[in-house]
């Protein structure tokens, strides 16, 4: 497994593409969720790239940046144990410069979710990810689907820019509990982590609410924060029922249709959704 730091390095790296090269993104402190898209990756590629950076243009509080768990030896080994080739963890200073010039946005599928809560956050999303594309070339990128306002927004700027590259969603890994894993999971305090688990468990009673014949959105979505709310240190950001392609919050439901949401459990952030089949 090979180190890399430098743009320029990875160029010379990677100038010859004669291998099937797949990219897992990350911004670091891996678990098990990622080492899933390591491992889909190598199986399904010759060349395996992982890119770590905890990317500062996608933070709209400053806090979160500076708590965002970090550990290079953790995430080596696990890039190691999964089966990557190259790991690429450029300094903020190698990917940005003085500062990028250039804004790129997706107004029509960050208006609902997370978009409104977190301003300026997908624009950095979509203009490293970019750079990683235009960077790394590769064949097929692997996203999890947790972050699924994310997936969907880096899917279409893919077919929008027709960059030659097969998004790849993969299932949300989780807990025995069924917390979705998360890097931010370690940020929290004991007597919060049962309580974090409240939000999978509200999708869930409001899948159980839909095959029982409740078909209203918003009934689905009240139902599910209730169950989340009764953590007393859980506070509710927001909960949706939107339509999966599009992220349209749904009046009516006439097909399959996501769930999601955002709750701060105490002091830290985390967000969550279900996909269910609308029949």
């Amino acid at each position: 497994m090979k180190i890399i730091r430098s743009l320029a390095e990875l160029r010379e790296t990677l100038s010859v593409r004669d291998k099937v090269r797949s990219l897992v993104p990350t911004m670091g402190y891996l678990h098990e969720g990622h080492a899933s898209l390591i491992r889909d990756a190598r199986r399904e590629s010759e060349q395996v790239c992982v890119n770590i950076f905890v990317n500062p243009l996608q933070f709209n509080n400053a806090r979160d940046f500076e708590t965002y768990p970090v550990s290079e030896d953790h995430d080596r080994a696990i890039c190691e144990e999964a089966g990557a080739d190259i790991v690429f963890v450029p300094t903020a200073s190698e990917m940005l410069g003085a500062g990028p010039a250039l804004q790129m946005a997706m107004p029509a599928l960050t208006k609902n979710l997370c978009g409104p809560f977190r301003p300026g956050h997908f624009e950095g999303v979509l203009l490293i990810v970019a750079k990683l594309f235009h960077l790394f070339l590769p064949h097929k990128a692997y996203f999890g689907k947790k972050d699924y306002q994310q997936f969907r927004v880096i899917q279409r700027m893919v077919e929008d820019l027709s960059f030659p590259i097969d998004i790849i969603g993969c299932e949300t890994i989780r807990e025995a509990d069924g917390l979705a894993m998360s890097s931010r999971n370690k940020n929290l305090k004991p007597e919060h982590r049962e309580q974090a688990a409240l939000m999978i468990r509200g999708f869930r009673i409001a899948e159980k609410a839909f095959n029982n014949g409740n078909a209203n959105p918003a009934d689905l979505a009240e139902i599910a924060q209730d169950v989340m709310l009764t953590g007393p240190d859980n506070r509710v950001e927001y909960t949706q029922v939107v339509d999966p392609e599009t992220l349209e919050v749904l009046q009516e439901i006439e097909g399959d249709f996501v769930i999601a949401a955002a709750m701060h459990c105490g002091e830290v952030r985390l967000i969550d959704n279900l996909l269910i089949r609308g029949g």
